[in-house]
């Protein structure tokens, strides 16, 4: 992985215009056949590496990999401080739409780094309530107090209590008026959220920051003069699958719920009884058996090169037990919990790993040819009650680069319907038990007068 995160072949990702529109940040630059990456960025003048130190230094509190373990990177370039934080045992879930950047999440997951396309637009982001111990924004041209404060009221949503938000922007250290302006605007707007400033400064290379907590209880909501934003009164749903922004406080989750979770590693294997839809036995019953089917199947029998495989997505993740398992090997999980099955995604993130909600009869949100490897589990089969499973296959087709792997374990029926369609886009497949089927992606594409 040390490889590919520092540069990556030119032809896989071939867009030369981030390299001379950040040519002076050392965003990417083009180095013969291959894109470099230096660790800079519009934040990070002397490096990422300066950056994180930085941060550790304004607020000692943060200690990375231990009680930091999921992060959110609004706005993340090229992921290089999403990368750098990999070596710290953070896994943080980066994202940015596709602007004028062009293809930076792309560039992100070439990279081997955790990202997908996304935006705070109009619709909640697909993540659950309470989700992250910190969220981070670096010139991330997000105007937080637009549309009445919506954007700025989602991140709320998304951060877990007693969390943290880290704005490095200008309005923090310059007070020209246009900063200032919205320095004022976020001053008004994070009181009226209960957000506290835990620390501000300014490091040596001009660059500034400022931290905010978000409150563990709701007495600061009642006390303040006047209730706006309002606070939700409903339960939450917790499934953000279309789902408007909302101009409201969420609710902060029952005083048993909200207490932050075990440091990590411990985290991915504990879990708290009030955890939504699992108990402590059923939790410790999943977790055993993926450690099982994961350790005797899938990395001793199956026909995967492992030590090929960098980015994966487990396509019905359940509680996340088979990212869990797979946590010492050096690649990463994009857990999925489709919107048509029991919604564990808020267990996932409280075990310290990330994942989206997804409707799998719908295109995923990311590039083709980005994932190495696809999982699913029991899931397949269920789909064709809702949709074509053609057309889920091909999606699975367009996501997965060349080479890449995809392994199912479901019914003998829905294996072999799976072999007639990926034989006809010419995969190899191998069966393994009458339960497990691997197929591997190759270089066919169809001639013109095939189509």
């Amino acid at each position: 992985m040390e490889l590919s995160f520092r540069k990556v072949w030119y032809n896989n990702v071939p867009h030369p215009k981030l390299v001379e529109y950040k040519k002076e940040q050392n965003w990417v630059k083009k180095d013969g056949e291959f894109l470099v990456f230096p660790g800079g960025g519009t934040q990070f003048k002397y490096g990422v590496t300066h950056y994180v130190e930085f941060i550790e230094k304004a607020l000692p509190i943060i200690k990375w990999g231990k009680n930091i373990r999921v992060v959110l990177d609004v706005g993340c370039g090229v992921a290089s401080f999403g990368g750098f934080l990999l070596d710290k045992d953070v896994i943080t879930m980066s994202f940015a739409p596709k602007d004028e950047h062009e293809a930076q999440i792309q560039f992100a997951l070439e990279r081997g780094i955790p990202a997908t396309l996304s935006v705070i637009g109009t619709q909640q982001l697909t993540f659950p309530s309470n989700a992250f111990d910190l969220i981070h924004c670096a010139r991330c041209r997000v105007h937080w107090d637009a549309d009445g404060g919506k954007p700025l009221l989602e991140l709320n949503r998304v951060l877990r209590p007693g969390g943290f938000f880290i704005w490095s922007a200008t309005p923090v250290y310059r007070d020209n008026d246009r900063d200032s302006k919205i320095w004022t605007a976020m001053v008004s707007l994070t009181k009226s959220i209960c957000w506290k400033v835990v620390a501000k400064t300014v490091d040596s290379s001009g660059i500034g920051l400022v931290i905010y907590q978000k409150p563990t209880s709701e007495s600061c909501y009642k006390k303040r003069s006047t209730q706006e934003p309002p606070l939700f009164v409903k339960e939450e749903a917790n499934a953000s699958w279309y789902a408007p922004l909302r101009q409201c406080i969420s609710k902060l989750p029952s005083r048993d719920v909200q207490k932050w979770p075990e440091l990590w590693p411990k985290r991915l294997v504990s879990v708290r009884p009030q955890s939504v839809l699992v108990d402590s036995k059923t939790f410790k019953k999943d977790t055993e058996k993926w450690s099982e089917i994961v350790s005797d199947v899938y990395l001793e029998r199956l026909a995967v090169n492992w030590s090929s495989v960098r980015n994966v997505m487990d396509m019905n993740a359940g509680f996340g037990g088979f990212a869990a398992a797979l946590i010492k090997r050096p690649l990463w999980v994009m857990n999925v919990v489709p919107v048509d099955k029991p919604n564990t995604l808020s267990v996932v993130f409280d075990r310290g790993l990330i994942g989206v909600y997804h409707d799998w009869c719908e295109s995923l949100n990311t590039y083709p040819r980005t994932y190495d490897l696809l999982h699913s589990s029991f899931y397949l089969g269920d789909i064709t009650q809702r949709c074509d499973i053609v057309q889920v296959v091909a999606e699975i087709d367009r996501v997965l680069r060349p080479g890449g792997y995809l392994v199912v374990q479901d019914t003998m029926e829905t294996i072999k319907n799976l072999e007639s369609i990926l034989g006809s886009l010419h995969w190899s497949t191998k069966l393994y038990q009458d339960r497990f089927l691997v197929g591997r992606k190759g270089f066919w594409r169809p001639l013109k007068r095939e189509l």
